[in-house]
């Protein structure tokens, strides 16, 4: 009795399918590269570096003056998002980079809501001309009163601002501070602000700058950290 050998088949291969399955492969590939290149310059566009840093000779300043980084904050009192920022933003920096020795913050005055804002401006000057460590209470106490809602009523007035400081701290001299908003004696200060506004193109508030780069998210909080953990090691 003759056995018969089984076929041992084999498969061909499709060289159609084969075609599509590499032409997907690669344009799955192209797509992720693509992705890949669009985020990076995405977050390229947010950050912006300016040709001269700011000049912060008589500007209010928290931190060690040594730091080897320096963020500069434009900020508003009458501002809404100054308020969430300094509230949200800020103790995050404060504690990882300020307060060890590794950045300074300097605040600037960005006057984007009329009067209010000037006379939060002139006042936050004067009290730095008494005591620059009553400045920063007189900040945070300032963006902590600014109303959670309608917030463009009325509310910076010389009345809040005097009953605010009598609270913050013993070195303000409220009699002193009065009679200069009276006499508008700091608004050289304020100007000088304004020019910074001015010559970096200033347009919102708040806007920050670290080291010479503006970046255009200021609640980017891991751009931030990126961008001072990459200044601190330069």
């Amino acid at each position: 009795m003759s056995m018969k050998k089984k076929k041992t088949g084999t498969t061909k291969k499709n060289p159609a399918k084969t075609l599509v399955l590499y032409t997907t492969a690669i344009i799955i590939l192209l797509l992720a590269l693509f992705f890949i290149n669009q985020a990076t310059t995405d977050k390229a566009q947010d950050l912006t570096r300016v040709d001269e840093q700011p000049s912060i000779v008589n500007q209010p300043v928290i931190g060690k003056e040594e730091a080897k980084v320096t963020l500069i904050e434009f900020g508003d009192y009458k501002c809404p998002s100054c308020k969430k920022w300094s509230q949200d933003i800020y103790p995050l920096l404060k504690a990882e980079y300020i307060d060890t020795g590794k950045m300074k913050l300097v605040f600037v005055n960005t006057l984007f809501h009329g009067d209010e804002s000037k006379l939060g401006a002139l006042a936050g000057e004067a009290i730095f001309s008494q005591s620059k460590d009553s400045f920063w209470e007189y900040n945070e106490a300032m963006f902590k009163a600014q109303p959670t809602e309608n917030h463009d009523g009325l509310w910076i007035t010389e009345k809040k601002i005097l009953d605010l400081s009598q609270n913050i701290s013993p070195q303000i001299d409220v009699q002193k501070l009065k009679e200069d908003l009276s006499k508008g004696t700091t608004l050289p200060q304020v100007e000088v602000d304004n020019a910074l506004v001015e010559k970096y193109g200033i347009t919102q508030t708040p806007t920050i700058m670290i080291n010479g780069i503006k970046i255009s998210n200021p609640f980017d909080i891991e751009t931030i950290k990126s961008v001072i953990d990459k200044e601190l090691g330069a």
